[in-house]
């Protein structure tokens, strides 16, 4: 026999349905006949419960049904009250469910459908009243004007909930419509872009790929809309880009994180996702500094353009300090300073082309801390800390950086350089190609010359012509050197043309500076006897006036006042 088991703490209400189930169908109750004598058949016992949580057991009979079946009355048995609700947290067990019992997880949530707005165009049909339907576009306010039911407001909502609105007022008038509406063009979205981008701000992006009723036609991507709002910066994070992008009237704005890294380093233009009308793009700032990365986002195509120009200002030990105009190659004024045209890396607006804008470096920068203060567009200011070294002797290109918009470069004063350092410094192509000394006294040629910029003193000498040999006083000579600060440095240089390059004898010659070759002793006194007797009658006039006999011993130094 089958026996179910119930438990009285089940509603009441379905107690007799339960009794129902036990019993034999009407077609497996044979009709009974008369004067055929009944055959005892015991009916379901049914204990009596005493209040509490009983069982309650039924059997009925599995075999042969007796003739004289009949289906006892049902009872209604009491039982108690039920539990009050318990409350259920999310995530948690409820009460009386043991642990064991896994807990399905959460359903994850769909994308969100297209919302309808101002300027998408939709053929609606209506299934056997075919002059209730065509082709509209919807008005700047959102509100449809459909036959027979007048205005429907569609604006935000979706296919689906548009088609139900609409079948729900045409019901006032027809049986069971089946209306059906499609999305033929949608309008060009506009969406607002803030962050790493060179010019934020709303954008209405065209569609790509037609216009009407082209099936090619598809919403533009956010590559497409970084492209309208100028470019990415060089401080912008491209991995975590966020979209916020509404949704129904009933749910909330719905946040997407997208990695185009994704799209650069493996093709996968999923990653390029399809904007929509109201979307909101934001570019968050990196949060290190990677010169390398840098670089690669100054080459991409949604990147800021290279070749547009950008003012950036460079100071310190540079030979023209002040701010710029720079674009993709470096201009100089060939004619004057005699620079290159093109900077180091192929013509990209890096640091080198700014500094050979400046006119060079001097022989006393600091190419090992040279450092870009860039404020990116949160308003944080980024130091990008450069070593220009490591461009020179191991070719890593990517210390020379890409500058934008604003940029400022710093280039500070060397505290230590060794003569192999200086002379690398002065052949480097950002240094610059020429530098304008002046070689005055006893030399063959004094004058002012354009030397290049690793010349040491005893080649400008040589390039003078080289000492007077009946005049010149050539164990020494006079340098004098310009400052920064409008002062003059002069000191007294031993000279030996057999020296190599060294600070004290032979020192590497900077721009401006004043070479001054003394004359011999005898010279001195044959100039000072020359201009004597080359005086004529009025200057013995002025001989017999004891000051001017005291200037001609002075000359001669035979006297000295000042001591």
């Amino acid at each position: 026999m089958i026996t179910p088991l119930f438990r009285t703490s089940l509603s009441g209400l379905l107690t007799p349905w339960l009794l129902l189930l036990n019993t034999p169908s009407i077609a497996q109750i044979p009709t009974l006949e008369k004067n055929k004598p009944e055959t005892a058949f015991p009916s379901p016992t049914l204990p009596e419960p005493n209040g509490n949580s009983e069982e309650l057991v039924i059997t009925s009979p599995a075999a042969q049904i007796p003739d004289n079946f009949t289906l006892p009355p049902a009872r209604r048995l009491p039982y108690p009250d039920p539990p009050e609700a318990e409350l259920v947290i999310p995530g948690q067990l409820p009460v009386g469910i043991p642990p064991t019992i896994p807990i399905a997880p959460p359903v994850p949530t769909a994308p969100s459908e297209y919302l309808l707005g101002g300027g998408d165009r939709l053929t609606i049909d209506i299934f056997e009243v075919p002059q209730y339907g065509g082709i509209y576009q919807i008005p700047v306010d959102g509100v449809l004007y459909l036959p027979l039911i007048g205005s429907v407001p569609v604006a935000g909502l979706t296919v689906g909930q548009a088609t139900e609105n609409i079948s729900s007022l045409y019901s006032r008038y027809l049986k069971r419509p089946l209306v059906t509406i499609r999305l033929l063009n949608t309008r060009p979205p506009n969406v607002f872009v803030s962050g790493e981008v060179k010019q934020p701000g709303s954008f209405t992006i065209d569609l790509i790929g037609g216009q009407g009723d082209n099936p090619g036609v598809q919403l533009p991507t956010l590559s497409a809309a970084l492209k309208a709002a100028g470019g990415i910066t060089l401080s912008a994070d491209i991995a975590r880009i966020q979209v916020r992008r509404r949704r129904s009237q009933y749910q909330g704005d719905e946040l997407i994180t997208v990695n185009l890294q994704e799209l650069i380093q493996r093709g996968d233009r999923t990653t390029d996702l399809s904007l929509r009308d109201g979307d909101t793009v934001f570019v968050p700032m990196a949060p290190t500094i990677n010169l390398r990365e840098m670089r690669k986002l100054a080459l991409l195509d949604f990147a800021a353009d290279v070749t547009a120009s950008r003012t950036v200002a460079v100071v310190g030990e540079v030979r023209r300090p002040g701010a710029y105009n720079v674009v993709g190659t470096a201009t100089v004024d060939t004619g004057s300073v005699g620079l290159a045209a093109v900077g180091l890396t192929g013509g990209l607006p890096t640091v080198t082309a700014v500094l050979q804008q400046a006119g060079g470096i001097k022989s006393t920068a600091d190419l090992r801390n040279i450092q870009v203060r860039r404020l990116t567009q949160t308003g944080v200011e980024q130091i990008l800390t450069l070593n220009l070294w490591e461009l020179l002797q191991a070719g890593d290109i990517a210390q020379d950086t890409v500058v934008q918009e604003g940029d400022t470069i710093i280039i500070p004063k060397a505290t230590d350089l060794s003569v192999a350092e200086l002379n690398e410094l002065a052949s480097t192509q950002f240094s610059p190609s020429v530098i304008q000394v002046s070689v005055v006294g006893e030399v063959g040629e004094p004058g002012r010359f354009e030397v290049p910029p690793n010349t040491t003193l005893n080649q400008a000498l040589l390039i003078a012509g080289g000492f007077n040999r009946d005049r010149a006083y050539s164990r020494d000579v006079h340098l004098l050197r310009l400052n920064d600060d409008g002062t003059v440095t002069s000191r007294l240089v031993p000279v030996d043309l057999s020296q190599g390059v060294n600070e004290v004898g032979n020192p590497f010659m900077q721009d401006n500076d004043i070479l001054v070759v003394r004359r011999n002793r005898s010279t001195q006194v044959a100039d000072a006897f020359e201009t004597f007797f080359q005086a004529g009658p009025g200057a013995l006039a002025v001989f017999s006036i004891p000051s001017r006999i005291f200037g001609i011993l002075e000359s001669l130094d035979i006297v000295d006042f000042d001591n």
